[in-house]
């Protein structure tokens, strides 16, 4: 994807980086990581590296994706446009294309903040129990911006950590002993779903 090379120019002469090595350089990344962008080959590179160079740039993740896939040459924007018209299937093609990266970036990110999406919750509960506890007034400013995350990638909480359910073995996970479908059980830890997919199971233990 050459043209997308001459997107990332234009970014680096906006962010005043004169040239590929102070690009590598000042986003920390390997001249591999480089050539790899350069290739505009993003959706196979590794999302901490994608988000130093976003950052670097000073564009947002989202518009380093985009450019990425989507390819136009310079001057072809109306021929561009009447290709598009012409061919609905090129356009659910790119589409679908745009829609399979961000999902598999957005799942590398949730494997990097799995810790926080199943401690957090359990810290924020006993913080709640207890509203002496320092810790108590810091919830906020970390629940907040995470419960943004989670709405903007429609992911929800299978259910809230101290709740009593009946138990579902399809998304929950007993910690200790078994238990049978439809026992009721305790929400240790959240579980989450993305439009309906399993990310984590809850974790549960018998009444």
């Amino acid at each position: 994807m050459a043209d997308f090379a001459s997107k990332l120019q234009l970014m680096m002469q906006r962010a005043n980086i004169p040239n590929w090595k102070a690009l590598q350089r000042l986003a920390g990344i390997s001249e591999r990581q480089v050539l790899r962008l350069r290739r505009g080959e993003v959706g196979q590179m590794r999302v901490e590296v994608l988000l130093k160079v976003a950052r670097v740039l000073q564009v947002s993740f989202d518009e380093l994706l985009i450019d990425s896939v989507v390819d136009v040459e310079p001057g072809e924007s109306e021929k561009s446009s009447l290709a598009t018209k012409h061919n609905p299937q090129e356009t659910t093609e790119l589409t679908t294309n745009q829609e399979s990266i961000r999902h598999d970036l957005q799942r590398e990110i949730l494997d990097l903040m799995e810790s926080l999406l199943v401690q957090f919750p359990i810290a924020a509960a006993k913080a709640r129990e207890n509203p002496n506890l320092a810790a108590s007034k810091i919830v906020p400013l970390v629940e907040n911006p995470l419960k943004k995350l989670l709405t903007a990638w429609e992911i929800t909480e299978i259910a809230n950590v101290g709740a009593t359910i009946a138990y579902n073995p399809q998304y929950h996970q007993i910690r200790e002993g078994t238990a049978q479908p439809g026992d009721l059980v305790i929400v240790r830890s959240p579980g989450y779903l993305q439009k309906g997919r399993l990310i984590y199971r809850a974790q549960v233990s018998r009444c």
